[in-house]
């Protein structure tokens, strides 16, 4: 009885390990990259609805808020008033400038008036002097009252410079009386708040009888032909987006709702701490109104491969962005290939180069395998 168990006991041995190394060797059924048809390649970035031309607007001077003509989503036009300082303070300013000029203006005339005398009384005493030396040449009329003559001409003349001087002045004050009322009319101007361009009212700070401090914000206004889509992009990814390509733009109001678009910036300078780049985008047919803030996702379409065989990222091994090893099937078992990358796609499968193209390559590791293992594709 005890040969007996023994050589059943051998025969069960022979039979489990004959079943070992069956199963160690037989050929295991792996899925393999296809080769697919017209690959687009898109790269995604994360980000926000921006207005290029936005601006916070206030008064240059400080007053009482007495009225406003706009508010949040108004559009306005260029020139549009938006808002008013009480000017009764101001106008009292302008209306002692314009009397200043007047004074000035009076002030001119009176003395172009007098230089006008001066040059008559200059122009008869040099006359009259003239007259008394040619008297006194005859001997006609005595030297004193020649001399005197000639005294009272020169006496004239420096009467006729002093007249010139005066009017001098007077121009001079009539200059600054103007430029007075100019400045003082500046100022009362400022007490009236203007858009500076066509745009629409995104909020409004401050309500009736606010006192403002000088360049205090009223409102933020934005021009809606400038809004466009801000989005971060990976260093990494970002190396093929190029001006003029197309976009596609996802906001999270609408996430159902594919808006096109088209790259029109790329940032000069990437952020240090996140190493992502700066991307904007023109939205071609987004909605009439829009929301700064909102958040939007784009994806940019760099690139379309007429064909390509495309590897799962995870059955990569060793990938540096470029290049990696993965497993292939060759001759009916398992190697290890050395191999490079061309493009990834969003739904992070790599392209492989069209060098590589021809091998099959394992998609799926179910479990640790080994080189010279069989293998077959699925």
């Amino acid at each position: 009885m005890r040969p007996k168990l023994i050589a059943g006991l051998a025969l069960l041995g022979v039979a489990l390990a004959g079943g070992a190394w069956a199963l160690r060797h037989r050929a295991v059924t792996l899925p393999v990259a296809a080769l697919e048809q017209d690959v687009p390649i898109r790269v995604f970035g994360l980000g926000t609805i921006e207005a290029q031309v936005t601006s916070r607007i206030g008064f240059e001077v400080a007053g009482t808020l007495v009225a406003l003509h706009a508010d949040h989503g108004d559009r306005v036009t260029a020139g549009q008033v938006l808002a008013q300082l009480h000017p009764a303070a101001q106008q009292a300013r302008v209306a002692k400038a314009e009397a200043g000029l007047q004074s000035a203006e009076a002030q001119q005339l009176r003395v172009a008036a007098a230089l006008e005398r001066a040059t008559a009384q200059a122009q008869q005493k040099r006359t009259l002097a003239n007259r008394r030396r040619e008297l006194t040449a005859r001997g006609t009329t005595s030297v004193e009252v020649a001399e005197l003559a000639e005294t009272e001409a020169t006496a004239a003349a420096a009467d006729l410079g002093v007249a010139r001087a005066d009017l001098a002045v007077a121009r001079a004050a009539l200059a600054d009386a103007r430029a007075t009322l100019m400045a003082e009319q500046t100022a009362l101007a400022k007490h009236t708040l203007v858009a500076p361009y066509d745009a629409v009212v995104v909020s409004r700070q401050r309500e009736l009888g606010s006192a403002l401090a000088p360049s205090e914000s009223v409102f933020t206004l934005m021009d809606p032909a400038t809004i466009w889509a801000l989005a971060y992009v990976d260093e990494g990814r970002a190396g093929q987006i190029r001006e003029g390509q197309p976009a596609a733009l996802r906001l999270r109001s609408l996430p159902g709702t594919v808006f096109a678009a088209r790259i029109v910036r790329i940032g000069l300078e990437s952020d240090r701490v996140t190493e992502e780049r700066r991307i904007y985008a023109r939205c071609e047919n987004c909605p009439p109104r829009m929301v700064l803030g909102e958040q939007v996702q784009m994806e940019v379409e760099t690139a379309r491969l007429p064909s390509a065989r495309l590897v799962p990222e995870v059955a990569v091994e060793g990938f540096d962005g470029a290049s990696g090893r993965v497993w292939i099937i060759a001759d009916g078992v398992l190697r290890q290939e050395a191999v490079r990358f061309i493009a990834r796609t969003l739904d992070a499968r790599l392209a492989l180069a069209p060098e590589h193209a021809a091998l099959a390559v394992v998609t799926q590791l179910p479990h640790a395998l080994r080189p010279g293992q069989a293998a077959r594709a699925e």
